[in-house]
């Protein structure tokens, strides 16, 4: 896939007002999309289908209707984020979530939070590492843009997460729950510890706790700097309850894959960044392993012919799983434009804006709004295991990432420094 060469002295892109602005409107062409159809007037979000109505019951084989608490979440830490960019009404949006969580989702007879909440009782009880990290993500964004109700979520998940997910011997959290905190399996996953390793970050930054931090750090020390570094940078996803990595297993097509994904690379990539900056920058690891996570990952990842990553890769770097999705796209374009503004050469900015050419043209969807979630080997829009358009959070991080400082989160950006153009 030829692009355009860089020519000298051409300034990046993230410092030209016209692409700063172009990045501003499609975060709010992002807030219009979701904000028209998402709110269910029974509590939580619906998920949304390609023309942004609400997804028809039985749409997505094999899925009872139900409220999934990622999608919660999310809705709560993309509308803080609006809020704190002066969005109007997103203020709503964000009420309207945390009462789902504090009244929906959580368990107030065993503590916890369940996966999914339907009409008439739960559609999926279990108590997941993941779930509950976007619970701490969602309460810390929502006390930076000061609902009155984060510090309640914010203590309370806090406090589930300590006593029931971590594991100190590993530094690391355990996967999986019943209803009354019964161990599912033995298995034990790097995306659910990924996407805790952010919201912990998210909780120091909003409450200035430094045992937060430190969580941070144990994990990535755990899955980036010992077992990355071991399998030549790329990223094992699944391990047994020792931590011993696990190269057979094949679990939810959406959230356990066979073999490695290197959308995750990348967004480690980005993370590992922030906790770098956070840290005081006394862990020089964290920067030389951000650089190998995202090198490994556009070398085996990315399509040269066709543009895009592929979605999932054997153990020898091929391709497995040909769908591009959209989301290792995004966080692709958060690693560049990071490691682009703490020194990166001009591979860096091209590789920011090779990304953001194909996102412009294959995902952003012209016609109806929002993002198309996959597309097939040919670059069609297909589906399975995504539906519909069902997730703001990653591409909206993607759109705002670029334009505030490294050394935080998108809401302490915005609380600091607010978005200049």
């Amino acid at each position: 896939m030829a692009s355009l060469e860089i020519s000298a002295g051409s300034a990046k892109w993230t410092t030209l007002p016209s692409h700063r602005l172009w990045l501003l409107q499609q975060a709010d062409a992002l807030f219009s999309f979701f904000e028209r159809q998402s709110l269910n007037p029974l509590g939580g979000f619906h998920d949304l289908d390609d023309l942004g109505q609400p997804l028809a019951p039985g749409a997505v084989p094999g899925r009872f209707a139900g409220r999934q608490i990622h999608v919660t979440t999310r809705m709560v830490h993309c509308f803080s984020i609006a809020h704190l960019m002066g969005h109007p009404g997103a203020d709503v949006l964000v009420d309207h979530g945390m009462d789902f969580l504090w009244n929906g989702h959580r368990d107030t007879a065993n503590g916890g939070y369940f996966w999914g909440v339907g009409y008439d009782g739960t559609t999926n009880d279990t108590k997941q590492a993941y779930g509950h990290a976007f619970v701490l993500l969602a309460a810390s964004s929502a006390k930076v843009a000061g609902h009155p109700d984060a510090d309640r979520l914010l203590t309370d998940i806090s406090t589930i997460l300590s006593e029931k997910f971590w594991e100190e011997a590993h530094g690391a959290v355990a996967e999986e729950f019943t209803r009354d905190w019964q161990p599912l399996d033995s298995y034990r996953g790097q995306n659910s510890n990924m996407h805790l390793t952010e919201a912990l970050m998210a909780a120091f930054e909003a409450t200035g706790d430094s045992t937060y931090l430190s969580m941070a750090e144990r994990i990535a020390d755990l899955i980036i700097r010992r077992h990355s570094a071991a399998a030549g940078w790329r990223l094992p996803e699944h391990f047994t309850a020792e931590w011993k990595l696990d190269r057979d297993y094949s679990g939810d097509p959406m959230f356990r894959p066979y073999g490695t994904t290197p959308g995750h690379s990348l967004e480690w990539a980005r993370l590992l960044l922030q906790l770098w900056e956070l840290g005081g920058r006394k862990h020089a690891w964290l920067p030389d392993a951000a650089r190998n996570l995202f090198g490994q990952a556009t070398a085996d990842g990315w399509d040269t012919a066709k543009g895009g990553f592929y979605y999932t890769l054997e153990w020898d770097g091929s391709a497995r799983i040909k769908d591009r999705y959209w989301w290792p796209c995004c966080e692709a374009i958060g690693a560049a434009s990071v490691l682009n503004a703490i020194g990166g050469d001009d591979a860096y900015e091209a590789w920011y804006r090779r990304i953001w050419s194909f996102c412009a043209t294959r995902f952003i969807d012209r016609t109806n709004g929002g993002w198309h979630a996959q597309l097939d080997d040919d670059l069609k829009p297909n589906a399975g295991p995504f539906y519909g358009k069902p997730d703001i959070y990653h591409a909206l991080q993607a759109c705002l990432i670029p334009l505030l400082p490294t050394s935080g989160s998108i809401t302490r950006g915005l609380l600091q420094t607010g978005i200049r153009l």
